[in-house]
């Protein structure tokens, strides 16, 4: 299994709580592909430099998961169709550094 990071911008219109829905949804959908989610970071809503497709600003969340790359191409299209995904940006990471004996 490799360790992926995987950045989300979510275009969510609402409160704190629609966004933390959404969040444990996408985590849901997540361990539901397959991948072992090592964190999650919810890094707030920012303002885009120009506007893109209507869309002015974007909630960031950052996740950390372990998964085939079977598991990533499963979870670029789910993330292609959902509506409340405005982008999606994978990177693979370096394998866990072993804890310090």
């Amino acid at each position: 299994m490799n360790r992926y990071e995987a950045l989300l911008i979510l275009d969510i219109k609402g409160g704190e709580e629609a966004v933390k829905e959404a969040i444990d949804r996408l985590e849901a959908d997540f361990k539901k592909e397959g991948a072992k989610v090592e964190s999650v970071q919810k890094m707030d809503r920012r303002n885009f430099s120009y506007v893109a497709h209507k869309v002015d600003s974007g909630f960031y969340v950052n996740f950390i998961f372990q998964g085939t790359p079977e598991t990533l191409a499963k979870l670029r299209v789910k993330l292609d169709l959902d509506p409340e995904v405005f982008r999606h940006n994978y990177q693979k990471l370096s394998a866990k550094p072993a804890a310090a004996a």
